[in-house]
């Protein structure tokens, strides 16, 4: 348990550079832009779920039909010992700000609550677990044939990056945050490049992501070392914007979103560029989450066609490359794998999407913890699975 925890911890605090590009709805607004990371509760508990009057966004668009998620005839109640005590589910979503707590077991609904005064309906921001949905768009974008192969350069994709670092790097490589381009993703320094990057059209015709990241020197061979790097989760949504000749929106709508059947339109975060965030801020319902993961237990299939090449989401779900993280784990492509069978997308104060394979379960939770990240708050979540787990058994 105790390096299960620890590969949890690492993949959030590696997450939080979610916020350093978005784009206020009011152009008048003075507040600055990476605010949201010092949200107070009550600001938290509101603006997650209504993020799209706040920040500029694009809308996936849900079809005519819903992909039901019937009730199961038996309803879990878990209790987990944490720090010495017994939690009961409500101890923990009130302790840890959870506003919504989902848990499937072969496709039905074994558990579903809310908190901080969210509704069924309510959509919720989901900081870098939209990096997991940008991979899984890259697998629709190869089964369509826009993207020919993984082993492709992405310069074959994104011609800006031509004569830049980024010469040589594969868009597998770029999946499994490897490319040897330099990056400080430090939080806490004003001039990292997490702080910097992506924040404002300095090359009019050019994606600011694409703008900054070209002018960024090699740090170690392409597939050689795991380095997180939020801005090149972006450029992979560029790419996969440019192959498709489409919005990351517009894709999503047409691969998952109504051919699946999510119950609700979702809103994505868009970059000042206009382009949504490949590695950030996409918003649903507890619900559509719950499907996500349940679309990605099904290996990419949507309405009985296969929206991924075969054999794609258990590539991308598996250990690809060490995160560096001295616990066993691993990363896939922009996933988080775990020593104990299960995988994870993750975003930071507390959102997943965890889905455990063998066991036909998939946990979702959405959160506004007091902090964007801390090995107490992984911990408690990761003794909360546990709980989940065997009461499902």
């Amino acid at each position: 348990m105790k390096s299960f925890v620890l590969v949890i911890a690492a993949g959030l605090v590696l997450a939080a550079g979610a916020a350093s590009a978005q784009v206020p709805l009011d152009p008048r607004s003075t507040a600055p832009i990476a605010g949201i990371l010092t949200w107070t509760p009550e600001q938290q508990a509101s603006g997650y779920r209504d993020i799209e009057h706040i920040f500029r966004t694009h809308t996936v668009k849900r079809g005519k039909k819903v992909h039901p998620l019937p009730i199961a005839a038996r309803q879990i109640d878990p209790t987990f010992s944490y720090q010495g005590k017994t939690w009961t589910v409500g101890d923990y979503m009130a302790a840890y700000r959870v506003s919504g707590l989902l848990v499937l077991k072969d496709g039905k609904i074994v558990l579903e609550k809310y908190g901080l005064g969210r509704k069924p309906r309510d959509r919720w921001t989901s900081f870098s677990v939209a990096k997991s949905l940008t991979s899984t768009l890259v697998g629709a974008a190869i089964q369509d044939g826009s993207i020919k192969s993984l082993n492709d350069p992405i310069t074959a994709y994104v011609p800006d990056l031509k004569g830049s670092a980024y010469e040589g790097v594969t868009v597998r490589q770029m999946l499994m945050m490897s490319s040897g381009v330099k990056w400080n993703e430090d939080y806490t320094d004003p001039k990292s490049d997490v702080a910097q990057a992506g924040n404002t059209v300095t090359e009019p015709g050019v994606n600011p992501m694409v703008s900054y990241l070209r002018k960024l020197p090699r740090a170690n061979p392409p597939g050689a070392k795991f380095n997180y790097n939020t801005g090149e989760t972006d450029l992979v949504g560029v790419l996969v914007s440019k192959a498709t000749g489409k919005t990351l929106a517009q894709y999503a709508s047409e691969k998952i979103w109504q051919p699946y059947g999510m119950g609700r339109d979702a809103v994505w975060m868009t970059d000042p560029g206009g382009q949504e965030r490949g590695g950030c801020c996409l918003s649903m319902t507890l619900r559509d989450y719950g499907r996500l993961g349940l679309f990605i237990a099904g290996d990419g299939k949507a309405g009985g066609k296969p929206i991924t090449p075969p054999g794609y989401i258990a590539e991308a779900t598996r250990r690809e490359i060490d995160n560096g993280d001295p616990a066993p784990g691993g990363y896939g492509y922009f996933w988080w794998i775990f020593d104990n069978g299960g995988y994870s997308g993750l975003g930071i104060f507390g959102q997943s999407v965890t889905l455990f394979p063998a066991e036909h379960l998939i946990i979702v939770q959405n959160a506004a913890w007091p902090r964007a990240t801390g090995k107490d708050l992984s911990a408690a979540r990761a003794a909360m699975w546990q709980g989940v787990r065997a009461a499902v058994k």
